[in-house]
C-alpha cells in the first residue's frame, strides 16, 4: 500500500498538534520533542510536523510504502521522471529506521520515497542529524516550546493532546 506523506514546518508545536489534532479528528500518533506525526488510514496520510526551522511551511512531500519491493517500483518511477535523484539508502530519520531516496519536481518541492523498517530513539544520523531535544532550544529558528508530553512513550494512546 502507498500511503501519502507530507511534512510540515511549524512554528507553535503546541498550537499545531492541537489544530491537527482537532482537523483528522484523530490523536497523534508519535510525539516527541520536536517532531510529531500522524498516521491516517482515511484519508491513508503519514502526516508530520517538526520545530527548529527558519521558515515555516511544506518541508517536504513524499511516498510511504509497506515493502521494500513497492519502494523499488517508486524508485524506477523516479528514474523515469528524469529529476536528480539523491539515493540515502537505509538511514535513520523522524525517530524511524528507513530505506529511501529523493528527487526534486520541476517546481523545486523535494519528494522523498521510503520504506520503514524500525523505530530510532534520535531525530536522525548523518544527513538527518539535529541537535538533541535538550538543546533545540538553542538551536537557530527553534520555537522554543517544550511541549509538555510523555517523552518515553514511543506512540500515543489518544491522552497526549497538549
Amino acid at each position: 500500500m502507498r500511503r501519502f506523506h507530507v511534512h510540515v514546518r511549524v512554528k507553535n508545536f503546541k498550537e499545531s498538534i492541537n489544530f491537527y489534532n482537532a482537523l483528522f479528528g484523530k490523536a497523534v500518533t508519535l510525539v516527541k520533542p520536536d517532531y510529531a506525526k500522524w498516521m491516517l488510514d482515511d484519508p491513508s496520510i503519514n502526516f508530520a510536523i517538526s520545530t527548529g526551522h527558519k521558515e515555516t511551511g511544506i518541508e517536504h512531500l513524499g511516498l510511504q510504502l509497506d515493502t521494500a519491493e513497492e519502494l523499488q517500483v517508486v524508485y524506477s518511477n523516479m528514474e523515469k521522471a528524469k529529476g536528480e535523484i539523491f539515493e540515502e539508502g537505509d538511514c535513520t530519520c523522524c525517530y524511524s529506521k528507513s530505506q529511501k531516496s529523493w528527487i526534486t519536481d520541476p517546481q523545486g518541492v523535494d519528494w522523498e520515497a521510503f520504506y520503514t523498517h524500525g523505530t530510532a530513539t534520535v531525530y536522525g544520523e548523518g544527513i538527518n542529524a539535529r541537535p538533541a531535544p535538550e538543546v533545540m532550544e538553542e538551536w537557530e529558528g527553534n520555537d522554543g516550546i517544550n511541549a509538555t508530553i510523555d517523552q518515553t512513550s514511543e506512540t500515543c494512546d489518544g491522552s497526549c493532546s497538549i
